[in-house]
């Protein structure tokens, strides 16, 4: 059956195959570890675990970059805020992110890899664009020249005028006079007072937030990849930004083939954000629920749909935990039939249409009800994750 995947590029679901053979290379945006990790962040990075093990699940081979922005305004601000020095801050919530990950069975990626570790890359990409005229030099930063790039804003489909209010929103600064133009993003930003900084030909100093994901994906996967994914937030400026920069940098279209973007998390009514205070932590959830249940309600919804929590939703997502591992002692006792092929197809089917989470569970949930084919169930709950 044909694999279709909804693509921000064209708004539309599109035929997914692999650009090189039996290769998928796909890039997410990971944290920037300031601080906890919640339901939001756990949304997004489940929805790109079930991804990769449906594609392996297919056959295609998998080389998965996920980043860390280990440098970024909110981390310097955080340590300055709490005494502490920017790297063991960093290392600290890192290390939370990477357990809490582990602990909902999502894999690891190929490549997990820091900002920090990619700066003679960054470094490459910026002087390549300053001197092929995409770049400038004001004062002791560096910018990308958005007029040099007619496709700007065409993954958003944002007019200037709505960019310019989402960038202020954003934390970005349309008037800033250092600009030519109130869209140009930063590449490369002088060092100030004690901040960390690096070499570079134009003083010392720190990446931008955009340059850092185009390096790490063109260090890590090449010039051009798959898939790229994010939160629903990131379309606007960052991934906007990043193929601006990437496809300057490279002259290759388009940087990304397929751009997958997972809707927010609300509760109270509000995103979940640290900012709003309505977090609903993944350390917090655990005292109360096991991980397949935390795994069960995050997977109950569509990747690109937006939806509230409720806490009710785990207390059921619970029950059908424990079948499961009722299941995983059936498989164990070598409990096993032939595989349903119509359960089976019906199941592939339901994924193969843009990662149909949500049916998909229904299906595999109506089959332990039933006390069906522990065979066939056990193929279900393994694909999305819920069985080692």
């Amino acid at each position: 059956m044909v694999l279709r995947l909804y693509n921000s590029r064209s708004r539309d679901k599109e035929e997914f195959r692999p650009s090189k053979g039996n290769k998928v290379t796909l890039y997410v945006c990971g944290v920037t570890p300031y601080d906890t990790t919640h339901l939001g962040h756990a949304f997004t990075y489940l929805s790109f675990d079930i991804l990769v093990r449906y594609l392996k699940h297919r056959g295609f081979e998998v080389d998965y970059a996920q980043n860390v922005t280990d440098i970024d305004d909110d981390i310097l601000r955080r340590a300055r805020e709490e005494g502490r020095n920017w790297k063991v801050l960093g290392n600290f919530w890192t290390r939370k992110y990477v357990k809490d990950m582990k602990s909902l069975n999502v894999m690891q990626p190929t490549h997990f890899v820091k900002a920090t570790g990619s700066i003679p890359k960054i470094v490459e990409i910026v002087g390549a664009l300053l001197r092929n005229g995409f770049a400038y030099k004001s004062g002791r930063d560096v910018y990308f020249d958005v007029t040099r790039f007619p496709r700007y804003g065409k993954l958003s489909g944002f007019t200037t005028k709505q960019m310019k209010i989402l960038l202020k929103d954003r934390g970005g600064d349309p008037s800033d006079p250092n600009k030519r133009h109130p869209l140009d993003f930063i590449l490369w930003q002088g060092k100030k007072g004690m901040e960390p900084s690096w070499n570079s030909p134009w003083g010392r100093g720190r990446p931008g937030w955009h340059i850092e994901c185009s390096a790490m994906s063109n260090q890590y996967l090449g010039s051009q990849i798959d898939i790229h994914g994010g939160g629903r937030d990131l379309v606007f400026p960052h991934h906007e930004s990043e193929i601006a920069q990437s496809e300057s940098y490279t002259g290759h279209y388009p940087f990304a083939r397929f751009f997958m973007h997972t809707a927010m998390v609300m509760h109270m009514g509000e995103k979940m954000a640290k900012s709003l205070g309505n977090l609903v932590l993944i350390s917090d959830l655990e005292k109360q629920y096991s991980p397949n249940a935390i795994r069960w309600i995050l997977a109950s919804h569509h990747y690109r749909r937006v939806w509230e929590y409720e806490a009710s939703e785990l207390r059921e997502a619970e029950h059908y935990a424990g079948m499961i591992n009722n299941l995983r002692t059936k498989t164990r006792a070598s409990y096993s039939r032939e595989l349903d092929g119509l359960e089976i197809s019906e199941f592939d089917k339901l994924m193969n249409d843009d990662l149909n989470t949500p049916a998909a569970l229904r299906l595999l949930g109506d089959l332990l009800e039933e006390n069906g084919n522990a065979a066939t169930a056990a193929y279900m709950a393994k694909i999305l994750g819920f069985l080692v």
